[in-house]
């Protein structure tokens, strides 16, 4: 630091010219040396000298407290205070220009080579620290999101300008007054990184808008709190395309369900005998679903499945499925084309579940029994092994042409019985919870 351009601000010509050559005896280039304030002024904003050493009392209008402060706050050099006076009034005065050092003539030259390097360094400091505030400044001006930060007690150090738009205060009104009083934000919690909720934002002229905020809490080196950066971020966009693409589901839902229900109607029409079988199936499968703790949208998917597990059928000739007697082995091999014809049906559909392959395997068992394909226990997809069960119970509950309905306790004796081999043991029992605990009717 030899090469640092040291201004001499000093009335007194003696004491100016053995300041001068003391300063250059210590290997630093001394810019220039002045006897007034405004000299000082104007040569620092001239020559842009690294250190000032400053007398506090100088002739002129301006002294040397006045021409310090004026220095720091238009061109940034650090200022080092030498004088004769060190009263207290003099040292106050001195304190609130924030000196990079005071000096008490008379001094020697280790005490002004301490003081000149101490200043320097503390300067380059503050000059680092300003330039990091102010680029933290400038990031945070930039961002999209509302940002507010607050002291230990509340009041407003910061706001960049998102913030101004969306609360309509600016920061110059608020600076350094409560938040609470113009603005409604949740407090950090104790010990709490971040928090995030969604809520109503009042403006200033009484418009609520709808805001995710988030507080974190920030921490000095002893872990204490001492204030908090709050982001607003205006989702009003957002919950208007959320709504939007919740209506247009529902739009679509509505459509998918009244088409399944009209392909499920149509085949009944061919059907006469098994009218509202699909519908009863449907029922008690989402209801075993839920018991089972199964997950809503699943359920959904279970559901519609089973509105058009038989969808197949229509691929029968209607005197097959409206015959009165027992069906022929030619006649019955015709009907267990139906999951195969179902699933060609419904390969190419696109929908959200797999609705094609459950009503494909809606006639597989876990021992491998069932067809299309003698699929076993866990290839057979759980929904699949849930209709499967309410099919076999609806189908004995009802009647057919060929044989009077054999009721609902022996189609719950037919699973028991085939619990664990034919069907899968967990649908079997919450199936027979639904009849003998919960009372389940199929109407």
């Amino acid at each position: 630091m030899k090469n640092l351009q040291i201004l001499v601000v000093e009335d007194e010509s003696l004491v100016a010219k053995d300041i001068a050559n003391m300063v250059r005896g210590l290997g630093y280039n001394v810019s220039a040396v002045v006897s007034t304030g405004e000299e000082a002024i104007a040569i620092a904003g001239k020559s842009q000298p690294d250190i000032i050493l400053m007398d506090i009392v100088l002739k002129g209008r301006i002294d040397g407290i006045e021409a310090a402060q004026h220095i720091w706050e238009n061109f940034s050099i650090p200022v080092v205070y030498l004088t004769a006076y060190a009263d207290e009034a003099t040292l106050q005065r001195a304190k609130v220009t924030e000196p990079f050092g005071y000096i008490l003539k008379p001094f020697d030259e280790r005490e002004l080579q301490t003081t000149i390097e101490m200043a320097f360094f503390k300067a380059q400091m503050e000059k680092k620290l300003r330039e990091r505030e102010r680029w933290l400044s400038t990031v945070l001006r930039s961002i999209g999101d509302g940002v507010i930060a607050v002291d230990r007690n509340g009041r407003v150090t910061f706001m960049n300008g998102v913030a101004e738009k969306l609360t309509g205060w600016s920061q110059d009104e608020i600076l350094m007054k409560p938040l609470s009083g113009f603005i409604q934000i949740p407090e950090a919690g104790e010990g709490a990184d971040a928090a995030v909720s969604e809520s109503v934002l009042t403006m200033r002229d009484g418009t609520p808008i709808t805001i995710e905020q988030s507080v974190s809490p920030i921490y000095d080196e002893k872990k204490e709190n001492f204030g908090s950066v709050h982001i607003i971020r205006d989702i009003r966009a957002r919950k208007k395309t959320e709504e939007e693409i919740r209506q247009s589901y529902a739009r679509h839902q509505k459509a998918l369900n009244g088409t399944i229900q009209a392909i499920g109607l149509t085949i009944e029409m061919r059907d006469p005998y098994t009218a509202g079988h699909q519908h009863r199936v449907s029922k008690l499968s989402c209801a075993i679903a839920e018991e089972m703790g199964v997950e809503t949208t699943r359920i959904e998917g279970i559901r519609m499945a089973a509105d058009i597990h038989d969808i197949g059928k229509i691929y029968v000739p209607a005197e097959i499925l409206s015959k009165p007697g027992r069906l022929s082995d030619i006649e019955m091999s015709i009907i267990r084309t139906h999951s195969q014809v179902g699933y060609d049906i419904l390969k190419n559909i696109e929908f959200p579940w797999p609705i094609a392959q459950i009503v494909y395997q809606h006639h597989e068992r876990e021992d491998g029994t069932g067809y299309p394909n003698a699929l076993k226990g866990e290839d057979i997809l759980f929904e699949a092994r849930i209709i499967s069960v309410a099919d076999v119970v609806e189908a004995m509950s009802s009647h057919r042409p060929y044989r009077p309905a054999p009721g609902t306790e022996k189609a719950l004796n037919e699973i028991r019985r085939g619990r664990g081999t034919q069907y899968d043991a967990n649908v079997v029992d919450a199936c027979i919870r639904l009849f003998q605990e919960k009372n389940f009717k199929f109407e």
